[in-house]
């Protein structure tokens, strides 16, 4: 594809050429970037310090777009720190609480692990009461417009708690603040925020709200290059069922309406016996269920250059002593023969799929810059379908990219139809600043948009009903994870392939994996009846 084809100028048909005249306007971030009344304090090799509006603001490093999209040849250290937290900062927290709101996917929750761990550490305990809490962390989403807005909202309502409780420390960190206008807008518009840092250097907490803290400023550090891989993390997790494993961080794919290879950096893989080593101490502590995190999680190992890949890895994961085992988010391209081999051994290595297709048009999956075809997707769902025949699947799709035109969004709904997903997470496309997508013409209306989204859904919500009606009378392995978000007297887990089952049980049951008889099928969820405890 050329750079007039991933505009969106050439390489699609049906196109008026009036329509380029008519671009939809884009969002317009220069009244964030007017820095004419900002003062320059101090400025050295390791920092600068600017006044803006009155406060003090030290900027140890911003969010560069440039930076971000190049992807050096140098090798990923491992780091393994003695102390990832100072000994002189182990008391900083004492007496005080924090509160981490965290935004987007799983990669944001292992993340707020980590940052809840590294507080617990320093003497910090945790709180769900945003008035008690000394320090607040947004730990945001970029990947779409909405979750953007949802945290500048935060923001907002933020203020009137710093003005009554100045001492209040609020920071923003997580796939936002690798955003320049981000950063840029805060440093305008908000500046009762005390930190902003990036995906990159969440190692750095300590020292960053030390700075904080005593400095009485802003304090930014965003690393545009993504850091060593930083082994050793404190981790404070959610419960003791479920666990999130991240094997390794960022994304090399470029996909052209996609924020993330440029908030999360290049792909870099943990070494393998530091993940099985981890996976081991999880199931000595009894954890039920583990979930393999990555941007891209099938491409690792790549960038190893050893042969060892994520079929391997499983592979040696297979071996250990633990109910169940997940991954996600897997791209097409890096879906190989030998992980559907492993994963057809079945055990502990559950029969859920989540293979995002984006589109159904080949068309439109070359202007996304996907790198794979319609055919080459059914190709390769067909292969998995046939190695794991009971394997429940779900994929992503988005409606309304640049130049969509009827017959390509029919593509997506014959698409569905052949593949049968028993469930899919659907959006409408919205343009990121500093993604290739964001310079083509949105130019399909927002009324079709949302017209083709509730097509989506229809169908989306009549093959999942018509899977789920399968179930009807059946027993299923049920992990129960907790109670139900509608009814706090009715239990609430999954099955292997990722459904959700509601039925009523002791809330000791929790944690335990049970079986269930399956008395109603909806079209999201089942509800059953307990039968018996599985013994693991």
């Amino acid at each position: 594809m050329n750079e007039e084809q991933r505009k969106g100028q050439l390489g699609n048909t049906h196109i008026d050429p009036k329509q380029k005249q008519t671009q939809t306007p884009t969002k317009d971030y220069s009244q964030y970037f007017d820095f004419s009344k900002a003062k320059m304090i101090s400025e050295d090799d390791h920092k600068k310090v600017m006044r803006i509006n009155g406060r003090d603001i030290t900027i140890y490093d911003q969010p560069d777009y440039k930076e971000g999209k190049r992807r050096g040849k140098q090798e990923t250290q491992v780091i393994r720190p003695e102390h990832v937290v100072p000994p002189e900062l182990l008391q900083l927290g004492k007496g005080k609480k924090f509160l981490i709101r965290t935004y987007g996917c799983q990669m944001n929750t292992h993340d707020s692990e980590n940052m809840a761990g590294l507080l617990t550490e320093m003497g910090f305990e945790a709180t769900d009461v945003t008035e008690e809490a000394d320090v607040i962390l947004l730990n945001t989403c970029a990947i779409r417009e909405n979750a953007e807005n949802k945290v500048f909202g935060e923001i907002g309502h933020l203020k009137p708690l710093k003005l009554e409780k100045p001492e209040l420390i609020i920071g923003v960190c997580g796939c936002m603040s690798q955003e320049e206008s981000v950063v840029n807008r805060i440093l305008q518009k908000h500046q009762h925020i005390d930190m902003v840092f990036g995906t990159h250097n969440i190692h750095r907490l300590p020292h960053l709200l030390r700075d904080a803290i005593f400095g009485k400023e802003m304090v930014v550090e965003v690393w545009s290059k993504e850091g060593d891989i930083v082994e050793n993390m404190p981790r404070k997790r959610e419960g003791k069922t479920l666990a999130w494993v991240n094997i390794m961080y960022g994304c090399d794919k470029f996909c052209t309406y996609c924020i993330v290879p440029y908030t999360r950096g290049k792909e870099r893989s943990r070494l393998p016996e530091d993940i099985i080593e981890e996976v081991r101490d999880l199931a000595r502590q009894g954890y039920k269920e583990i979930t393999l995190l990555g941007q891209n999680v099938n491409a690792y190992g790549k960038d190893l250059k050893t042969g060892y890949g994520l079929g391997d890895l499983m592979d040696a994961i297979h071996k250990i002593d633990i109910p169940r085992v997940r991954f996600t988010t897997s791209h097409p391209r890096d879906f190989d023969d030998r992980l559907i081999e492993v994963l057809a051994q079945g055990g502990n290595l559950v029969e859920h799929i989540h293979l995002p297709v984006q589109h159904g048009s080949s068309d439109i999956l070359k202007l996304m810059a996907r790198k794979y075809t319609r055919e080459s997707y059914l190709e390769l769902a067909g292969k998995i379908k046939r190695a794991i025949p009971n394997a429940s699947f779900t994929t992503d799709i988005i409606v309304g990219f640049p130049n969509e035109t009827e017959e390509q969004f029919e593509e997506t709904l014959s698409l569905m139809k052949e593949v049968e997903f028993d469930s899919a997470f659907t959006y409408i496309y919205s343009p990121r600043e500093g993604t290739p997508a964001a310079k083509m013409q949105d130019n399909v209306p927002m009324d079709v948009k949302k017209k083709r989204l509730a097509r989506l859904n229809e169908l989306v919500n009549e093959i999942s009903a018509k899977k789920n009606l399968a179930y009807q009378d059946q027993i299923v392995e049920v992990l129960v994870e907790g109670t139900s978000k509608k009814d706090d007297t009715v239990l609430a887990g999954r099955t292997r392939t990722n459904r959700t089952v509601n039925f009523r049980g002791p809330k000791s049951m929790i944690g335990q994996i049970v079986y269930v008889k399956i008395t109603e099928a909806k079209t999201w969820s089942l509800n059953g009846e307990i039968t018996e405890t599985v013994e693991v």
